[in-house]
């Protein structure tokens, strides 16, 4: 008899369970792929090593073109790599050499990842001082 009162207590909340797990909030949608970049003889690099410098990226992509700059970005305090970089080709073509010779491989124990970089949106200047922030107008 306990064993019938526990099975109909389970199957109960089960039931008031599955009752209240039907929601009005929809999960998100899936995330979508990043539009490639456009071809263009500038590189973005990321996955480095902190220990990477520019001459040993410049070093690691110069086998496949020539590059006429190769920069890793450090951070401000302690120097080190901020994990990504730019290589520059002197044509779009060893660019895509570039690409296919270094995506995914080891560079200074890491695996590092090469596309096309992005080109950089127009910024917006600085507001003055004299201006207001905050997109409220003062009734005159």
């Amino acid at each position: 008899m306990a064993a019938v009162a526990a099975a109909r207590a389970g199957a109960a909340r089960a039931g008031f369970r599955r009752m209240f797990s039907v929601s009005a909030f929809a999960p998100p949608p899936p995330p979508t792929a990043r539009p490639a970049a456009e071809p263009c003889n500038n590189l973005f690099v990321s996955g480095l090593n902190k220990r990477t410098t520019s001459d040993g990226l410049r070093e690691a992509f110069s086998k496949f073109g020539q590059v006429t700059d190769a920069r890793v970005i450090t951070d401000r305090i302690s120097g080190y790599s901020r994990g990504f970089g730019f290589v520059r080709y002197a044509t779009v073509e060893e660019a895509g050499e570039g690409i296919k010779g270094m995506d995914g491989k080891f560079l200074d124990g890491w695996v590092i990842f090469a596309e096309y970089a992005k080109q950089r949106e127009a910024q917006q200047p600085p507001q003055s001082a004299g201006t207001q922030s905050s997109g409220y107008q003062y009734p005159s």
